[in-house]
C-alpha cells in the first residue's frame, strides 16, 4: 500500500468486519521516528504471518512525548485526557480501507478500556495518500474539525467505507456525511471545502507525514513504539499495555 474526553457513542460503538491484510512498514520509519517499529506482513499466499521488529535509538525527545504529539486542550482531532500517561498518534486517510477497519473493529473497545479510563489519549493526523479524493476528504475532515465535529465526521466516513477498495468521496458524498453528523453550520462547511488555506494546511500535513517516514496508513505511534496496520484488537491491547508500563 503506498503513498487525531470521550466521544459520541452513536458514532463509535459499531461492530464491524475485520481486515486480514497488514500494511508493510519500511525500516526507514525507525530512523525518522526514532522508535521501535512492529509490523505484521504476509509471508506467503496461505496467510502465514511473520512479525518483524526494527529498533532504533530515540533521538527526538528521550523520556517524553515524540515531537509530533500535540497534547492541546480542546483539540477537535483528539480524544482523551491531555494528561493521559500515553498518547497514541494515528495517521489516517479517509479513503483507506484499513483505517476504516481499525475504526470499526478495534477503536470502540480501545476507547472504552483505555481512553475513557484515562490511560491513553488518541490524536489523529489526517493525510492524503490515495489521490485527489483523499485530499478532498482531508479538507472536509478539517472543515468538520473547525466545527468540533472531526471525530464524528471521520467515524461516519469509516462506518460507510467498503470492506475492500477505496471509498468514493465526491463532493456530494462529503456534504452528505456532514449532514449525517449534524454539522452545526452546513453553509460554512460547504464553503470551507473550497478554502485554499485548508487545502494548503492539509497538503502540508501529508508532506510532513511523508518526511517522518509514514509511508502507509493506518500508522500508530504510542510512547516510543510504532505499529502499522489494522491489526487484531489483542495486538493493540498488548501494544498499549506495554506503552503504559513504559510510561511508568
Amino acid at each position: 500500500m503506498s503513498p487525531t474526553d470521550t466521544t459520541s457513542r452513536h458514532t463509535l460503538e459499531a461492530r464491524y468486519r475485520r481486515s486480514r491484510t497488514w500494511n508493510i512498514v519500511l525500516a526507514a520509519v525507525a530512523v525518522f521516528l526514532g522508535v521501535v517499529v512492529i509490523a505484521q506482513t504476509l509471508t506467503d499466499g496461505s496467510g502465514t504471518e511473520e512479525q518483524i521488529t526494527e529498533t532504533a535509538e530515540n533521538t527526538q525527545n528521550p523520556g517524553g512525548d515524540m515531537e509530533f504529539v500535540r497534547r492541546e486542550a480542546d483539540d477537535p482531532r483528539a480524544i482523551g485526557s491531555v494528561d493521559a500517561p500515553v498518547v497514541m498518534t494515528e495517521w489516517i486517510d479517509l479513503r483507506c480501507p484499513f483505517c476504516a477497519s481499525f475504526s470499526r473493529d478495534t477503536l470502540p473497545a480501545l476507547i472504552t478500556d483505555y481512553v475513557d479510563t484515562g490511560k491513553v489519549r488518541i490524536e489523529f493526523v489526517d493525510v492524503a495518500y490515495f489521490g485527489e479524493q483523499s485530499l478532498d476528504g482531508q479538507i472536509a475532515a478539517r472543515a468538520a474539525a473547525d466545527q468540533d465535529k472531526y471525530v464524528e465526521y471521520v467515524t461516519a466516513v469509516f462506518d460507510a467505507a467498503p470492506e475492500k477498495g477505496h471509498a468514493d468521496l465526491t463532493r456530494d458524498v462529503l456534504i452528505d456525511f456532514a449532514e449525517q453528523v449534524d454539522m452545526p453550520d452546513m453553509a460554512r462547511f460547504t464553503s470551507d471545502l473550497d478554502d485554499p488555506q485548508l487545502r494548503s494546511t492539509a497538503e502540508a500535513q501529508t508532506l510532513e507525514a511523508q518526511q517522518l517516514g509514514v509511508t502507509a496508513v493506518p500508522f500508530f505511534v504510542a510512547g516510543q513504539t510504532a505499529l502499522s496496520g489494522a491489526q487484531p484488537e489483542s495486538t493493540f491491547r498488548d501494544y498499549l499495555d506495554d506503552a503504559i508500563a513504559a510510561a511508568g
